[in-house]
């Protein structure tokens, strides 16, 4: 199987009976750590209702207001969760997908679920950004590093460069034309996080050609990606700040 290492590391912990409460699943997006997650879930007998996962608000949940980001209410609810018996006598056990997407209050929350864990408990956090979570977050999970290539659907790769052409389209123009594109964003359609990525990308690339300028832009997008990742920011406003600057 992929990822065989890993999966023999935990199968060996699980069975001397030495699983931490609490591990930290990090690598590249798109290297199968959350169905890799599920899976081990599975082999140490783990199913539902003794399993919740954990993913960004709905954007269209008005419960949750704007998308692409956890909320301390969906960390309330982790804590409740983990606050009952196993239903089926085995392991409760917590997904967060794409942890770095938990604002900061969402986090400090967090922390209380990670220093008080109860009975057979197991909480996996997922994510490519391992620095964008707290120090106290990191320090309590036991971090397990997933390698190899990612693997990407041709629709995606298709619509990542759709993106990226219209950003590059847009870079050259007048503020303006900057202002009109960030206007006419859909993020209810597409993730402001993802289009990050996508400059990361792009950036990444032109600093390996030699460009002088990429490295303060991945400074810039960095930036703005913890902001976003950890604070309330509005994503229209931060997307206007972002082109100001390319």
């Amino acid at each position: 199987m992929r990822h065989q290492k890993q999966w023999d590391f935990l199968k060996r912990k699980f069975e001397s009976d030495q699983l931490s409460h609490a591990y930290l699943f990090t690598g590249l997006n798109n290297l199968g750590k959350k169905d890799f997650a599920l899976q081990f879930s599975e082999f140490v007998g783990c199913k539902f209702p003794d399993l919740k996962i954990i993913s960004e608000a709905n954007k269209k949940d008005e419960k949750f207001g704007d998308g692409g980001e956890i909320r301390i209410s969906q960390i309330k609810e982790v804590q409740n969760f983990l606050s009952y018996k196993s239903y089926n006598g085995g392991f409760k056990i917590v997904i967060v997908n794409e942890a770095e997407k938990m604002n900061l209050e969402a986090q400090n929350c967090f922390l209380k679920a990670l220093e008080e864990p109860k009975g057979k408990t197991l909480i996996v956090l997922v994510t490519s950004k391992p620095e964008m979570l707290l120090p106290t977050i990191f320090s309590r999970c036991q971090t397990i590093k997933f390698f190899g290539k990612p693997e990407v659907s041709a629709e995606k790769t298709e619509q990542e460069k759709k993106i990226l052409d219209e950003l590059t389209a847009v870079i050259g123009k007048d503020l303006s034309e900057k202002f009109k594109y960030a206007k006419a964003f859909d993020f209810e359609k597409q993730s402001f996080i993802q289009v990050l990525e996508i400059l990361q990308k792009y950036f990444r690339n032109q600093l390996l050609l030699g460009s002088h300028d990429a490295m303060r832009i991945l400074k810039l997008i960095d930036e703005i990606n913890f902001k976003i990742a950890t604070t309330n920011a509005n994503s229209k406003l931060a997307l206007e700040v972002l082109l100001m600057k390319l």
